[in-house]
């Protein structure tokens, strides 16, 4: 069987392939999972934030509509 080494904790370990492959396998998700809610959690804050500095966060529906007319 092929051997691989991956590094974990700053320590490198000698694995079989597959080992390799399925510890690097689940790093990479977690780190595109982190990467993904970092840009969701961007989109939103700079939705919220826009919606709060517009100065028309409280205004009443009506009032929003009686100015689109």
């Amino acid at each position: 069987m092929s051997r691989d080494v991956i590094t974990v904790n700053g320590e490198e370990r000698v694995v079989r392939e597959d080992t390799a492959k399925a510890y690097r396998g689940v790093v990479w998700g977690l780190t595109s999972l982190g990467i993904i809610l970092l840009i969701i959690l961007g989109l939103f804050f700079s939705g919220f934030f826009g919606a709060v500095s517009d100065g028309k966060i409280n205004d009443k529906p009506t009032t929003i509509e009686s100015q689109r007319q």
